[in-house]
């Protein structure tokens, strides 16, 4: 045990060595935060990123489903309005054919649009 007042003297070579290790931590410590600061921020990127096509897509297809609504409602007072069978026959084929052909392009619209999605997370 060393005596009060007295110094506890360590070779310079060791003494050395120790500030070089403790300097190449420093820097090796420096670059790991660095690394996870990136990486948090592209983490964060990405998932803003996927939030804002998720949303865009949602809306979209909201979008899709008020017309199909509005259309059903208008489908439904056209056949009130009918007078014969016949009439509501062609309506419904009408309608039917219609709803057909704008299901087919709502669905190639969100396909694009989540392929769209998927390019860009790619990308990141």
């Amino acid at each position: 045990m060393a005596k009060e007042g007295t110094r506890f003297d360590i070779p310079a070579d060791m003494l050395a060595l120790a500030e070089k290790s403790v300097e190449q931590a420093k820097q090796a410590f420096d670059i790991f935060i660095s690394a996870a600061q990136h990486a948090v921020s592209t983490a964060e990127t990405q998932a803003a990123t996927a939030q804002a096509g998720a949303k865009q897509v949602g809306e979209l297809a909201m979008g899709f489903a008020e017309r199909n609504i509005a259309s059903s409602f208008e489908f439904a007072q056209k056949l009130l309005q009918a007078k014969e069978p016949k009439e509501v026959m062609a309506l419904h084929a009408e309608y039917v054919n219609t709803q057909i052909a704008a299901l087919t392009d709502q669905a190639k619209e969100l396909g694009k649009r989540v392929a769209k999605m998927a390019e860009q997370g790619a990308q990141r």
